[in-house]
C-alpha cells in the first residue's frame, strides 16, 4: 500500500510538471501574439483551486485553476466558435489569428515539452550520475548476438557510428538501429582489451513484435560477476542480526550444501521461507554454524521467498569495472542534451511507426499505472533518475501531441496545413468529424494502455 501512494504521488507530480509546461507553451506564445487568454488549467472536470490574476501588455483577467482530474490540462482562449465576442476584442479572437500566428500558437505546447527535456537531460548530465556500464554477458545458444561472435565481457563503445557509455544508452542506440537496419556494426572491447567489431545480422527480423524484452530477444544481457558470499552488513533488527551474523562473515555452506557465490546463498535463502536453516560461516578464520528462520515476504511476482535482511560486499574491483560516471561540463552538457532529446524524439517516432504498420507488439504501449510505477521506482532511487524519467516522458509527451490526430496539436497542425493548400479553411462539419475519429483512435489507444497495465499487474 505504500508503494502504491508512494507511486500516485511521483505520478501526480510528474505529469503536473510535464501538463504545466506543456500549456504554458500555448499561453505564453498566445500572449505574445496578442490573443485574448481566459483560462490555464492543469487538470480537467471541477476545480478545487482557482486564482485571477492580470498577464500581458493588455492586463488581461486570466483565471489559473487546478482541476480533479490531473490527466492534462487546456489553455482557454478567446473564440467566436465558442462565444459571443465584444467587436472590440474580436481582434485578439484566437480563430480571427493568422495561419502562422495560429499554427505558432498550437506548436508551442509540444515544443515547451522538447525544451523541457533538453532541460531537464541537461541538469542530468550536469550533475552526473552512477550508470552501468555496457558490459555484455554470454549471449545464449542459437541468437543473433551468438552468432555474430559475442562473448563474455565484451565492453561496447560503440553502436554503429554512435558512441555508448553505459548500458542503457546501449540498449537505446541499439534499438534505434535495429529498427532501421538490416546489420549493425557493434564496436567493443574484448576480455584481451582488444577492440573489435561484431556485425550484427537482424535481416527481416521484426524485433518489436516479440514477447518480451527486445534486446534480451537479440541475446543481450548485462555479464554478472561472480561475487564471494561475503557479508557487506546487516539489517537493524532483521533475523540475520538477531541470529548473530556480522559483517566480514563469510557464508560456507547452507544446510551443508557449499556455496561459491553470492547468488547460491540467495537462491538458497529465498526458496526456504519460514523454514529453518544453518549458514556455516567462516569467521577470523574459524567455521561457526548458525541456525535461522528466514522470515517471509512477496516477491516481484507475488510469491514467497525467504529474507534474512543482509547485505553483499561488493569488492571495490568490480564496483570499478561495473559502474561509471556519466557527467558533462555545464557547456558540454548543451550539446549533449539536444542530442539525446532528438535521438529519443527520433525513436520513439519510429516505434509508433512500426506500431502502425504492424511490426511491432501493441503490448509496448504503456498507460498510467504502468507509468506511475516507473515514476515512484525511479524516485526512490535518486533524484537525478527521477529528472531522466520526466525527461523521456517529456519527449514522448511532445512527440504523441505531434501526431496527425484531430484532438491532438498535430491533428490542428494538419487542418491547417490542409487550410494552407486550399486556401480556405476545412468546413465545421469536415473539422467535427475529424474530431470524432481522433476522440475514437485516443479511446482505443487508452484502452489498449490500460488492458496492458492491467495485464503487467497480473501476469
Amino acid at each position: 500500500m505504500a508503494d502504491f501512494f508512494n507511486n500516485l504521488l511521483f505520478f501526480i507530480i510528474a505529469l503536473g510538471v510535464l501538463v504545466t509546461f506543456h500549456e504554458f507553451g500555448h499561453f505564453w506564445v498566445a500572449l505574445k501574439l496578442g490573443v485574448k487568454v481566459q483560462r490555464f488549467s492543469v487538470g480537467f472536470g471541477k476545480a478545487f483551486y482557482t486564482h485571477k490574476r492580470k498577464v500581458g501588455k493588455d492586463q488581461d483577467e486570466v483565471e489559473f485553476a487546478l482541476a480533479m482530474i490531473p490527466l492534462g490540462g487546456y489553455v482557454k482562449m478567446l473564440d467566436e466558435r465558442v462565444e459571443e465576442v465584444n467587436e472590440k476584442d474580436k481582434h485578439r479572437a484566437f480563430n480571427n489569428q493568422s495561419l502562422a500566428v495560429r499554427s505558432a500558437i498550437v506548436f508551442a505546447g509540444p515544443l515547451a515539452n522538447f525544451l523541457l527535456a533538453i532541460v531537464l537531460y541537461w541538469f542530468v548530465f550536469v550533475l552526473g550520475s552512477s550508470a552501468i556500464q555496457p558490459i555484455l554477458a554470454e549471449p545464449p545458444a542459437q541468437t543473433l548476438a551468438s552468432e555474430a561472435g559475442f562473448e563474455s565481457e565484451d565492453k561496447v563503445f560503440m553502436v554503429n557510428d554512435e558512441k555508448v557509455m553505459t548500458m542503457t544508452g546501449f540498449r537505446l542506440a541499439l534499438m534505434d538501429a535495429a529498427i532501421s537496419s538490416e546489420t549493425v556494426n557493434v564496436s567493443v572491447i574484448d576480455i584481451d582489451n582488444i577492440e573489435q567489431v561484431r556485425l550484427l545480422k537482424i535481416g527481416d527480423n521484426k524485433i518489436l513484435k516479440v514477447d518480451g524484452d527486445p534486446i534480451e530477444k537479440l541475446g543481450f544481457n548485462l555479464w554478472v560477476p561472480v561475487i564471494p558470499p561475503v557479508v557487506g552488513k546487516t539489517v537493524p533488527n532483521s533475523v540475520a542480526e538477531k541470529a548473530g551474523l556480522e559483517a566480514d562473515d563469510i557464508i560456507v555452506a547452507v544446510n551443508s550444501t557449499k556455496v561459491a557465490s553470492w547468488t547460491d546463498t540467495v537462491k538458497f535463502i529465498s526458496s526456504n521461507p519460514g523454514k529453518e536453516i544453518t549458514l556455516l560461516i567462516l569467521r577470523n578464520g574459524v567455521e561457526k554454524p548458525i541456525k535461522l528462520i528466514p522470515s517471509t515476504r512477496k516477491n516481484k511476482e507475488g510469491k514467497d521467498e525467504g529474507y534474512i535482511g543482509i547485505y553483499l560486499q561488493r569488492p571495490q574491483s568490480i564496483i570499478d569495472k561495473l559502474y561509471t560516471t556519466e557527467e558533462y561540463s555545464p557547456l558540454a552538457a548543451v550539446g549533449v542534451a539536444i542530442n539525446k532529446t532528438w535521438t529519443m524524439s527520433v525513436l520513439t517516432l519510429k516505434v509508433l511507426g512500426r506500431m502502425v504498420i504492424g511490426d511491432a507488439a501493441l503490448e509496448n504501449i504503456s498507460g498510467p499505472l504502468t507509468i506511475a510505477k516507473f515514476a515512484g521506482e525511479t524516485a526512490s532511487i535518486g533524484f537525478v533518475q527521477f529528472l531522466s524519467f520526466l525527461a523521456v516522458i517529456s519527449v514522448s509527451l511532445g512527440v504523441l501531441n505531434l501526431l496527425p490526430v484531430p484532438v491532438l496539436d498535430g491533428g490542428h497542425l494538419l487542418f491547417y496545413l490542409l487550410e494552407f493548400v486550399k486556401g480556405k479553411p476545412l468546413s465545421d462539419k469536415a473539422q467535427q468529424f475529424g474530431q470524432q475519429i481522433g476522440m475514437m483512435l485516443l479511446l482505443m489507444l487508452m484502452s489498449i494502455a490500460i488492458f496492458n497495465d492491467i495485464q503487467r499487474i497480473f501476469s
